[in-house]
């Protein structure tokens, strides 16, 4: 694997090896990198977790960080995305890491460019990492997929988090339902929609979406939202024992979720964001050193 594009692309075993990296590095089983390397970070959409855990991720590994924004570069010259991307390359660069609003792009940039490239957000594409960090979590707390009810309740149509997840959740054996209001769903996903009340009593996991104000045309879209499809503190009440919360973030508190759920003990939220700095050192330095293969995966995780 050379590059970290679409779940779709990732098997289970490559899924598995990278939780068992984390799990090293999470314990200190880790090292620099024993060389300069050179991250570029391309971030044409705003983002504070994702980009910041790349930073901090890259930085425990070792690695100098190019950190690039749109506004002053040549993009608003009408420099092209891959005309960057190939600066960044020529310049040192040995690994991309892009979010960007436009789908498809990526696989163009893929075929052209011999270094490594992340995709940290592409539209209402997919979003790898943030999936990769889910993942992890979800493992961490059951120590396997199968079988596992997980519920995605939220902007299905516009979320990037839904569709790696959806695909690599069912790819993994869990039992994957959806909660929505028709407007926003998506058909190419799943058709398996239940109501929120239905899914807090089914879920193991009930993974909450940030309504996508910013990719909506009616940006007046939250109001009863919270009591017609969000995790009220009723609701949550009526959840299993061992069921868990997770939220991709920015969390609009009152909105997807009550004010008081977020830190609440069946949250996994801030554990997330926690996951995303090791999972995104597991991913780097996998890409960088050449380790990913995809088959035969360490023993612990065949049956997982």
């Amino acid at each position: 694997m050379r590059h970290l594009i679409s779940m779709k692309h990732m098997s289970n075993v490559a899924i598995y090896q990278l939780f068992h990296k984390a799990e090293q590095i999470q314990k200190g089983q880790y090292r620099k990198l024993d060389k300069q390397m050179f991250a570029a970070n391309l971030f044409l959409e705003p983002s504070t977790r994702t980009k910041n855990s790349f930073i901090v991720a890259e930085r425990k590994l070792g690695l100098e960080v190019l950190d690039f924004t749109e506004q002053g570069s040549s993009l608003l010259k009408g420099e092209s995305l891959y005309d960057t991307a190939r600066t960044f390359e020529s310049i040192g660069a040995d690994v991309i890491v892009l979010r960007q609003e436009q789908e498809g792009v990526l696989a163009h940039l893929t075929e052209k460019l011999q270094i490594p490239i992340i995709n940290a957000g592409d539209g209402s594409g997919e979003h790898p990492t943030q999936c990769l960090l889910d993942l992890y979590t979800i493992f961490q707390e059951f120590h396997s997929f199968k079988g596992l009810k997980v519920v995605i309740a939220g902007d299905i149509r516009h979320s990037r988090v839904a569709r790696s997840n959806a695909h690599a959740l069912r790819q993994l054996g869990a039992d994957v339902a959806f909660v929505s209001p028709e407007a926003w769903r998506d058909d190419t996903i799943s058709e398996n929609y239940i109501s929120v009340d239905e899914a807090v009593e089914f879920a193991d996991v009930m993974m909450l979406l940030r309504i996508q104000r910013e990719r909506h045309s009616d940006k007046d879209t939250t109001q009863e939202y919270l009591q017609s499809y969000g995790l009220t503190v009723e609701r949550e009440r009526k959840m299993k024992e061992h069921a868990i919360v997770l939220h991709p973030a920015p969390v609009n508190r009152g909105v997807e979720i009550a004010d008081e759920l977020v830190e609440a003990p069946r949250s996994r939220i801030f554990k997330q964001m926690e996951n995303g700095v090791t999972i995104r050192m597991a991913i780097l330095s996998t890409l960088l050193e050449g380790e990913i293969r995809n088959e035969n995966s360490d023993q612990k995780y065949q049956n997982a």
